[in-house]
């Protein structure tokens, strides 16, 4: 609001100078005063009037009693006060314009409203579902007239999906044509679609899309649930199982998706007579060694300050196994194995190397933040007991 007050302050004496300039910077000649413009006026006439006498175009007494009648004139219009030939007084000029134009902005200002009510009025109008099934009406109106506009009618799809209007849904993912096929997303999407118009049925094209997908991209999210969920419809609980163990892998463990794939995962087993999960074999095979800190960092801990030792697959971001503890004296020892395994199915022994990196975050939280002390990441083998991590890099 303070912004928009100064720019309109700004804009406003910006105008009023543009205006008043040439009250400010009056012409450098002089002007000429109604004296002498009157006198010159007078002056031509005379030389006319004689001009007409010499050449025989008026006689001497007409000549005499017109050349009395403008001298008398002339006298009558020089004898007033010599105002000059500008534009009245220039402070009145000035004080006129500038309150014009003050009181004209205000007025619309205050008559059209001003930034902060504009702003409270859009507020004030949230996006409703009716308006929302407008613009998706407009935008399916428009895609009639471009039925060669795959990627808008993929577009449309998805808009009418999330409305739960499925079976325009289908018939918008249809026309989208050849841009589903290449999108395993939109894949996995088309068929849950198609399931739902089918009463939960994936028989037919609905698992030709999700096979598709997965073809595509073995870690879609959706065609692995969706995969699983046709597999235990046809009573298939071991692939169902085999396809929900796999998509439990890929989600954050302890999350709310992770816990709702688990129960599906034990009612599939349940249902098939599967025996249940093995718990893993803890070994000790994993990684450890100490973790230093530059001199220049060390005045940086503070009390209560967490250090996470953190060790991934190389190339992905999915941790293996994390170590947290509180931060003590350095160097400070530490392992990893498989008892700090984040996943059941994803365990340190089993991998021939991880890369290792060191996070000391001032609040313990997963997610790295602006200003943790961190470790470049280091490619480990599996099986090293005299690694050495040194923290020297504030995060940005």
């Amino acid at each position: 609001m303070t912004s928009f007050v100064i720019s309109a302050l700004l804009l406003l004496i910006l105008v009023l100078v543009l205006v008043l300039r040439p009250l400010f910077f009056p012409a450098k000649e002089s002007a000429t005063s109604r004296r002498q413009m009157n006198a010159a006026i007078y002056r031509e006439e005379l030389d006319k009037l004689e001009a007409d006498r010499l050449a025989g175009a008026i006689d001497s007494y007409s000549y005499e009693q017109t050349h009395a009648e403008m001298r008398q004139r002339l006298f009558q219009d020089t004898d007033e006060a010599d105002d000059l030939a500008v534009l009245g007084s220039p402070k009145k000029t000035i004080i006129g314009i500038c309150l014009f134009v003050v009181i004209l902005s205000a007025g619309f200002y205050f008559y059209l409203g001003d930034a902060a009510q504009i702003a409270k009025k859009g507020a004030e109008q949230p996006m409703t579902q009716e308006s929302v099934e407008k613009m998706v009406e407009e935008f399916a109106a428009k895609m009639v007239k471009e039925p060669d506009n795959l990627k808008g009618w993929a577009m449309l799809a998805r808009s009418y999906r999330i409305l739960g209007r499925n079976t325009e849904a289908a018939n918008a993912y249809a026309r989208a044509g050849s841009f589903v096929d290449s999108d395993p997303q939109l894949l996995a999407d088309y068929a849950d679609v198609l399931a739902a118009n089918a009463n939960g049925s994936f028989a037919g094209k609905p698992q030709q899309l999700i096979n598709q997908a997965l073809a595509q991209d073995p870690n879609n999210l959706l065609a692995l649930w969706l995969s699983g969920t046709a597999a235990f419809n046809a009573q298939n609980y071991k692939a169902a199982v085999r396809s929900w163990e796999k998509l439990a892998q890929l989600l954050p463990p302890e999350s709310n998706e992770a816990r709702a794939i688990a129960a599906s995962i034990a009612e599939a087993r349940g249902k098939g007579g599967l025996a249940p999960a093995s718990a893993p074999v803890i070994s000790n095979q994993g990684v450890s060694g100490q973790v230093e800190i530059t001199p220049e960092l060390k005045s940086k801990i503070k009390a209560g300050d967490v250090l996470m030792v953190i060790a991934r697959k190389p190339g992905e971001r999915m941790p293996v196994a994390v170590l947290k503890t509180p931060v003590t004296t350095f160097p400070i020892n530490f392992v990893l194995n498989d008892a700090l395994a984040m996943s059941p199915n994803a365990l340190i022994s089993q991998m021939s190397e991880v890369s290792v990196e060191v996070r000391i975050s001032k609040t313990g939280m997963a997610m790295p933040e602006a200003g943790d002390l961190i470790s470049s990441p280091q490619t480990i083998k599996v099986g090293t007991t005299n690694a050495r991590l040194i923290i020297g890099q504030i995060r940005p």
